[in-house]
């Protein structure tokens, strides 16, 4: 089980970003997510008649290291971390080590 799914809302702790607030979009690997509104870069793109696709510089997210991401803390409103915990009925879910809430319910 990942610290940190697809759908999580999360807060940047470093890097050019830090302090942005935005919700992950996907998970490339291990190491890297994709944030929406974070790590905007610019792209030069070739039009390709065969796809549909007119060329033009497109602003796309590009991936993030998760270790420069922390869990938002909706109750504290501040970035938190996150531990695992094995219920009474053998699920394992994830909760804010600061407060002790299930982070899923």
């Amino acid at each position: 089980m990942k610290k940190i799914k697809k759908g999580d809302d999360v807060v940047i702790i470093a890097g050019k970003d830090k302090g942005k607030r935005g919700t992950v979009l996907r998970v490339v690997n291990t190491d890297l997510v994709v944030i929406e509104g974070v790590n905007k870069v610019k792209k030069h793109e070739r039009p390709n008649p065969s796809k549909g696709t007119t060329g033009g510089i497109v602003e796309m997210e590009k991936p993030i290291q998760i270790s420069n991401v922390a869990i938002y803390n909706p109750a504290t409103q501040k970035a938190d971390r996150v531990g695992f915990k094995i219920l009474e009925d053998k699920r394992k879910v994830r909760y804010f080590k600061s407060s002790g809430q299930l982070l899923d319910a």
